[in-house]
């Protein structure tokens, strides 16, 4: 990358892409029966420790709950985001910030900046996610997108490298439609086709320097699945007070045995999928409130006080299919967090990228997709950042019954670290 004296406004984009989920078909398998996503290399975790990645992904859930919550207030219709999609994202710009745009991004991400083990558990959590999968399909991806005439920090560009994993690719940003193309093919191949269509071209410019992508895949089918035969029509209750029809799909009698736990608020059942890895948590209100159900109880205390308390019970479980598309502008979210330095140009500090005062967080968007039906779970998101230049008694079979509002949200269960949230609203649209 040559360097090249602009004294005007430059712009970067970083765009993460967070992933496509399904448990619909699973994992497309090997000729040996081994899953074909390997990795050829792993991100540096040399010193990462349990509690360095524990307090990674404190701060990750942390944020999710927050993040989520945001955009529940602002949001009449489905939610669906991934909020390890976003951190990761953000965490990309947050590692060229300096002075007060870096202190308020690590007020939001509460992680540090050049601390080795937190780097390191970035690389870890990388290969967790990626490696040693049994029966199901998980991987990310990272890359950055250079503007070829343009010179950004070694420092910067090998700490991608290194702990992200991210692929270097130098483009013609000029050529807006060319760069656009490239940059949304890959997208389209690392989330298996679902997320299409990112960034528009118009978004790109000679202006544009760098653009930064992540993305997270994950394809497996539930470990206990429904029979599609037991499915059937049945009412839910919209937050209005109106009703519409859905496929409800059924689970009951002795086989139907879950990890459940209850408190005064919710109920809460956790769905694993095959290779036990992963799971889905689905928190139904008590009552057909779902705006009460706000972050004093949807938090990241909550959730490991809630992940202790399961334990496996009978239930007679209801829960609807559902599938829909969500997009967003987070910069007022990112804004309202706490993050507003980053947008303003002249006043942005991301000299940690290429050693100068001209870049600026333009726009952040996200871009979601899910599907839940009898086999699995099949989802997929993407978030892009342009940066501009210048309890229950053993025993009892309870009932689950989805028919009403839900959140639902997908973990790493060793890391317990929150891939995706969404709440279902209306599971027709």
């Amino acid at each position: 990358m040559k360097t090249k004296n602009l004294m005007a406004i430059f712009a970067a984009v970083i765009i993460v892409i967070a992933s496509a989920f399904s448990v619909y078909y699973f994992y497309q398998p090997s000729d040996d029966g081994s899953s074909t996503n390997v990795p050829a290399k792993l991100a540096n975790e040399k010193d990462a420790t349990a509690d360095s990645v524990a307090s990674l992904v404190e701060s990750l859930n942390n944020f999710s709950f927050e993040f989520y919550d945001l955009i529940k207030q602002r949001k009449s219709d489905n939610v669906f985001i991934s909020p390890y999609s976003i951190f990761v994202a953000v965490s990309m710009a947050y590692e060229g910030a300096r002075e007060n745009t870096y202190t308020e991004m690590k007020n939001v991400l509460n992680i540090p900046q050049n601390d080795s083990a937190i780097e390191a558990s970035f690389g870890k959590i990388y290969n967790l996610l990626n490696q040693n999968q049994d029966g199901y399909e998980i991987n990310t991806a990272n890359a950055f997108w250079a503007n070829e005439e343009y010179e950004f920090l070694d420092e910067y560009l090998n700490l991608l490298e290194d702990y992200y994993m991210a692929e270097a690719n130098n483009l013609d940003f000029s050529k807006n439609v060319e760069a656009a193309n490239a940059i949304n093919a890959w997208v389209e191949e690392q989330t298996k086709g679902k997320i299409k269509d990112l960034i528009q071209s118009s978004s790109l410019s000679e202006l544009t320097k760098l653009v930064l992508t992540n993305a997270i895949y994950f394809k497996g089918d539930w470990q206990t699945q429904f029979n599609k035969d037991d499915t059937y029509e049945e009412d839910f209750n919209l937050s209005s007070g109106d009703k519409v029809k859905v496929d409800m799909m059924k689970f009951t009698g002795e086989d139907a045995r879950f990890n459940y736990t209850e408190t005064q608020d919710l109920q809460i059942l956790e769905l694993p999928y095959s290779g036990n890895d992963l799971s889905m948590l689905i928190l139904l209100p008590k009552v057909n409130d779902i705006d009460s159900i706000n972050k004093s109880i949807i938090n990241s205390d909550n959730l490991d006080t809630w992940r202790n308390s399961l334990s496996e019970q009978m239930i007679d479980m209801y829960i609807p299919k559902f599938e829909f598309e969500t997009k967003y502008n987070l910069n007022d979210y990112l804004k309202t967090m706490g993050i507003k330095d980053a947008f303003i140009p002249g006043v942005a500090d991301f000299s940690g990228m290429d050693g100068t005062l001209n870049l600026f967080i333009n726009e952040v968007v996200h871009k979601a997709y899910v599907k839940v039906d009898e086999e699995g779970t099949e989802a997929a998101a993407a978030t892009g950042v342009v940066i501009g230049i210048t309890s229950i008694n053993p025993g009892d079979v309870e009932e689950f019954k989805a028919d009403h509002p839900f959140i639902f949200l997908i973990q790493h269960k060793e890391t317990g670290a929150v891939l995706f949230m969404g709440t279902v609203l209306d599971p027709t649209e």
